[in-house]
């Protein structure tokens, strides 16, 4: 944490509410009060105050997260339609055609590669975003199952691919008899989108990232995945707050057993009077 927001008890409500907000990817108004009889609305929480200042304060924590990756397969109008309304939506996009249709794709703003590029730059990719990124082949019929051995050899949220029912079974039948486990395969999502009625192009690119929203991918709720949001934690006998075992600055062993301060204060009080806070054996 880089500033200030406060005495030791608001600091870490704060801290584990913006890694609640990282791993959401909502904003949330905290409100910390003393004796927390305020009720919680949408879009705010109430979190008491159980450090002796007995302060009250109003933190505004808004998560800013990693742009996500869409990898789009194909020089075709849906493999446009479908760049294009990924933008408008802050994916980051990824145009991958064969390398003689580079110069026909409209690639502003977006990262241009090769279809024999495809596998190193998945590779390359760190875990977590590569965990997060959605890949769709609308290359219709021209190298789907180039793209789909590539995409296939790793381990990404969400794989679309558009094609008839017929030619989706075609390309996956090939893929299995070269080699391509079962499990990869029945990862792929076709026909690829939400069934809206979809039937322009533009329409269909909306009813795939409609589908990659509604099966609980999107790119803010995804994008702190890494974050351990639940580390191991003692309570403070004192004041009841979760403190952070790993290099927790005040501690005190009573009887074999150690316990947890968020503060010197709530130390000194245990400290003073351990049977207030614990039972402890005659």
């Amino acid at each position: 944490m880089d500033g200030f927001v406060g005495g030791a008890c608001s600091r870490e409500i704060i801290r584990r509410q913006a890694l609640e907000a990282m791993r959401t990817g909502a904003p949330i108004l905290v409100r910390i009060r003393p004796d927390a009889s305020e009720t919680s609305e949408t879009g705010s929480v109430v979190v008491p105050m159980t450090c002796a200042s007995e302060g009250a304060v109003d933190v505004y924590v808004e998560p800013h997260l990693p742009r996500r990756e869409i990898v789009v397969v194909g020089l075709t109008p849906i493999a446009e339609a479908l760049a294009r309304a990924a933008s408008a939506l802050d994916f980051d996009v990824v145009r991958v055609v064969d390398g003689s249709e580079s110069a026909d794709v409209q690639s502003e703003r977006r990262t241009m590669l090769s279809l024999n590029a495809l596998r190193g730059h998945l590779e390359g990719l760190e875990t977590p975003a590569r965990e997060r990124l959605v890949a769709v082949v609308a290359s219709q019929g021209h190298y789907d199952e180039i793209a789909l051995e590539a995409i296939l050899a790793f381990e990404v949220a969400f794989v679309g691919l558009v094609a008839s029912r017929r030619r989706a079974e075609a390309v996956l039948g090939a893929l299995a008899q070269q080699g391509v486990p079962r499990a990869r395969l029945e990862q792929v999502r076709n026909p690829a989108g939400l069934d809206l009625g979809a039937k322009t192009p533009a329409e269909i690119a909306i009813s795939i990232l409609a589908e990659v929203v509604a099966i609980g991918t999107s790119a803010r709720a995804e994008a702190a995945s890494d974050v351990e949001i639940d580390p191991v934690c003692g309570i403070d006998p004192v004041c009841g707050m979760s403190v952070d075992v790993d290099g927790a600055r005040y501690t005190l062993e009573q009887n074999g057993l150690r316990h947890y301060f968020c503060c010197a204060g709530c130390r000194e009080s245990f400290a003073s009077d351990p049977r207030r806070y614990v039972s402890l054996p005659s």
